[in-house]
């Protein structure tokens, strides 16, 4: 009798514990099914570095799962399943299942907008373009750009600036650093983001001419500010490596340079506007013309933001004789050695 209790005893509790392991289950899988029936979009974030108990979490607060136990055994029993970071569109109708086949498939909202910076413009072209894509206004660019306290610490970063960019000459203190490229930014980046990713780019650019630039007597600032003349003062590329001969005769002779290109920047001029006498006087650090008596040799700063082929130009000048150039109605250089030759230039394609 006391046997037959006991056997009964056993078969209740089995039968409990399977009944328990039964709703178990049964929690188990109704913790998986979708929160909604009814198709509700909602994004979610996943920074790079959050833990699975995180991104467990902010799924619950964002009502995108019915069990945060469910779903930590779900993962557990699925060690495969790779998170990645990214912006999602998920749905509250999607079960546990389907919610993390799109996480670990990286089909994430392309959150970034595809930037192209045209070389040999500046950096007044380059802040209505970031203004037009990210909505930062051209005011605030510039003064990150001119924060004088945030330049010192890029010369602490970056090892090609230098106390150059402090003088209070310049207009714009990046001019010439911000290499022109095709960048992809977040919506939301940061202007100072922005500024050093392509000053990123500026110092690959320059570490592929390390050995050139070491065994230039002009410093990289120097060096820029000529690719940058070179780049707006020449359309056909095989005219650079000649012009950058022309700037390099010029200053050894001690001559004004006389770049139309460094003038129109000193007044804050397009070159197609054309200069004015009073343009070719303007007293500032920028205008090389003969006609200023502020300038000796190359102007304050860069011009522009010049192209890679500007600067290999700057490296490998050509061995002509020309000291003298003009440009035609076309745009088109015509290159003079004497200075009478150029008077003859003039008069021909004027």
């Amino acid at each position: 009798m006391k046997l037959k209790k006991s056997v009964k005893r056993i078969i209740i509790i089995i039968i409990c514990i399977l009944v328990v392991i039964l709703l178990m289950i049964g929690m188990y899988f109704y913790g998986l099914t979708s929160v909604s029936k009814k198709s509700e979009v909602v994004k979610f974030n996943i920074e790079s570095g959050t833990s699975t108990k995180e991104i467990v979490d902010n799924l619950s607060k964002s009502k995108l799962i019915k069990s945060k136990i469910a779903t930590l055994i779900y993962l557990k029993l699925h060690r495969n399943i790779i998170i990645q970071a990214g912006t999602y569109e998920l749905d509250r109708s999607l079960d546990t299942k389907k919610i993390f086949d799109k996480l670990n498939s990286g089909s994430i909202i392309k959150n970034t907008v595809i930037i192209t910076f045209i070389e040999g413009k500046k950096v007044t072209d380059y802040a209505k373009l970031i203004h037009e894509k990210l909505g930062y206004s051209e005011e605030d660019i510039y003064k990150v750009m001119g924060d004088q306290e945030y330049l010192k610490e890029l010369i602490k970063k970056y090892d090609f600036l230098d106390d150059s960019i402090l003088n209070s000459n310049l207009y714009y203190p990046l001019e010439g650093y911000l290499f022109p490229a095709t960048y992809e930014f977040y919506k939301d980046e940061s202007i100072k983001s922005i500024i050093e990713k392509m000053l990123d780019k500026c110092g690959n650019v320059l570490d592929n001419y390390s050995a050139a630039i070491n065994a230039s007597k002009y410093s990289i600032h120097e060096i820029l500010t000529m690719a940058s003349i070179i780049e707006n003062e020449t359309m056909a590329k095989d005219d650079r490596p000649i012009v950058s001969q022309i700037i390099y005769k010029r200053l050894d002779l001690n001559m004004a340079l006389g770049m139309d290109v460094t003038t129109s920047y000193g007044v804050q001029k397009e070159i197609v506007d054309g200069l004015s006498d009073s343009d070719l006087d303007s007293q500032n650090a920028y205008n090389t013309s003969v006609r200023n008596k502020t300038v000796k040799g190359l102007p304050v700063g860069p011009i522009s933001n010049p192209s890679e082929d500007s600067l290999k130009a700057v490296f490998n000048p050509s061995s002509t004789n020309y000291l003298y150039f003009y440009a035609d109605k076309d745009g088109k250089l015509h290159f003079a050695k004497t200075y009478a030759e150029h008077q003859d230039l003039i008069r021909q394609y004027s």
